[in-house]
């Protein structure tokens, strides 16, 4: 990405975990969602918003319902950054599931240190 995509992300991932904040028991159930990562298209155009959620039984069905209320999302984004961008993106949301890899990998690497307690490096 270039920096100018990279600032525009970084300017959306602001005001998105504001908006999830803020709006968190309104719209989203209580649930704690953050955004891990923002990549915006050349044009700025388009953003791909990746989520953590944390504590939530079903992500997926978390995600139908953000789905759902994106266009309001979009709304309030666009009263939030409309003096600092031209254009207001679309808002594609995706589950980031690194943290939930990271806890498959740690668990991993327990049942290999219990197996083989010589072996520590």
């Amino acid at each position: 990405m270039s920096i100018r995509q990279e600032k525009f992300g970084s300017l959306l991932q602001h005001e998105l975990a504001a908006i999830f904040n803020q709006y968190r028991s309104e719209m989203f159930g209580n649930a704690f969602i953050t955004i891990s990562k923002v990549m915006v298209s050349p044009d700025l155009g388009h953003a791909k918003v990746y989520i953590s959620m944390l504590q939530i039984r079903d992500p997926k069905e978390m995600l139908n319902i953000i789905n759902l209320q994106s266009k309001e999302i979009r709304k309030i984004l666009a009263a939030k950054i409309r003096k600092q961008a031209r254009i207001v993106p679309e808002i594609h949301f995706f589950v980031d599931d690194s943290l939930d890899y990271v806890f498959k990998m740690e668990k991993v690497f327990a049942e290999l240190k219990k197996q083989d307690p010589k072996k520590e490096e």
